[in-house]
């Protein structure tokens, strides 16, 4: 893998992270820069956590060493219970590593490809964690613009957690030339590259609602162009309450597929959100310390992994030898630690910047 490792500045002694801190356990899943693990970080309490490896080859060849940079930037300035927390980052010559929380319960796609469709109250429970998430990164000034159920996985608990902030951005109100994103859950105002603000979230989770209530996406096609035509030809609505469920929940999902986002629930704002009659007996304080039971527990044995847990590394590295090359890769570190020593930090809610909430009804 390589044996140029780069030490961390800043450190109260001379040690560094290396890939030799961990045992790799497992492979718990695949991307298009490497794989995830379940591994073990060795000398601190033997702490279990998901460590992505990405090849720095794959990352310059897709273009993306700007979402690997921009990934850790904005990791490393939140922490909550409601989405994946970083633990450490570093790099040797060819490859690039986060460690973040391990969560055993497997991604949203995961149980949908098993299930297809939830009941209301298990919907209700994923809304609610994907509300609390969002309502963190929004007044912390960041729009995550890639909610999708591939990006939302469950703890043991059942509890959602956000994960995969690659293009997630600072919000700022000219930004319409940030149009990445994956189609079926993007908002149209980013999908026809207009400026655009919090309310593409709650678009998404719009579209995740419907395929929880109805087991498709309302918009579907086999291109990017496909998908636009549809959206530009027609808003997206459940017409009719399926059997077992409220109006209530109908009339949430409708409001947040909305195409226009200045009709769009949330647009205004969490408050509004989590004020719709589809949760009025909701206690968010509760929720957000995890008192409340949820209604989907993960199978224990969930066995969502990949079976091989060696790491590979096929491609011609010889770009890597360029310390050019390897200066894209400059400041990718991150180190939780006490007296020097890797430490893990349970997440702690940081305080909110009040900026974005004050732009929210003038973003548009």
């Amino acid at each position: 893998m390589g044996g140029c490792e780069f030490k961390f500045r800043g450190s109260s002694d001379d040690s560094q992270m290396t890939l030799n801190n961990f045992e790799l356990i497992s492979v718990v899943g695949q991307g298009g820069f490497g794989k995830v693990y379940k591994a073990r970080l060795i000398k601190t309490r033997n702490l279990v956590v998901a460590l992505k490896v990405m090849s720095k080859v794959r990352v310059i060849q897709k273009k993306s060493v700007s979402s690997v940079m921009n990934e850790l930037q904005i990791l490393s300035t939140l922490r909550h219970e409601f989405i994946i927390n970083i633990i450490s980052a570093f790099q040797d010559r060819c490859s690039l590593y986060l460690a973040m929380d391990f969560l055993a319960g497997g991604d949203l796609r995961f149980h949908l490809c098993k299930f297809r469709k939830f009941s209301e109250a298990i919907t209700k429970h994923i809304a609610i964690c994907i509300i609390i998430g969002l309502d963190y990164i929004h007044s912390n000034g960041i729009i995550h613009r890639d909610i999708k159920p591939e990006n939302l996985v469950f703890d043991s608990q059942g509890y959602l957690r956000i994960t995969d902030f690659g293009i997630a951005r600072i919000w700022k109100p000219q930004n319409s030339h940030e149009t990445s994103g994956t189609p079926g859950y993007m908002a149209p105002e980013v999908m026809c590259r207009q400026n655009h603000g919090v309310a593409v979230d709650y678009f998404a989770l719009g579209i995740i609602i419907h395929e929880c209530i109805l087991g498709k996406r309302p918009y579907t096609g086999k291109s990017r162009q496909e998908i636009r035509d549809q959206i530009i030809a027609k808003q997206a609505a459940i017409t009719e309450v399926p059997q077992g469920w409220s109006v209530e929940a109908i009339s949430f999902a409708n409001a947040l597929m909305q195409r226009k986002p200045q009709s769009r629930l949330g647009c205004n704002g969490p408050e509004e959100v989590k004020n719709h009659p589809w949760f009025k007996n909701i206690k968010w304080t509760d929720y957000e310390k995890k008192h409340i039971g949820s209604p989907f527990i993960p199978d224990e044995k969930l066995e969502n992994y990949l079976k091989s847990n060696q790491l590979e590394s096929l491609e011609d590295q010889s770009i890597l030898h360029s310390e050019q090359v390897q200066q894209q890769f400059f400041g990718y570190e991150h180190l939780h630690q006490l007296n020097g020593i890797p430490l893990y930090v349970p997440p702690i809610v940081s305080p909110r910047t009040p900026n974005l909430r004050m732009q929210l009804k003038k973003e548009q």
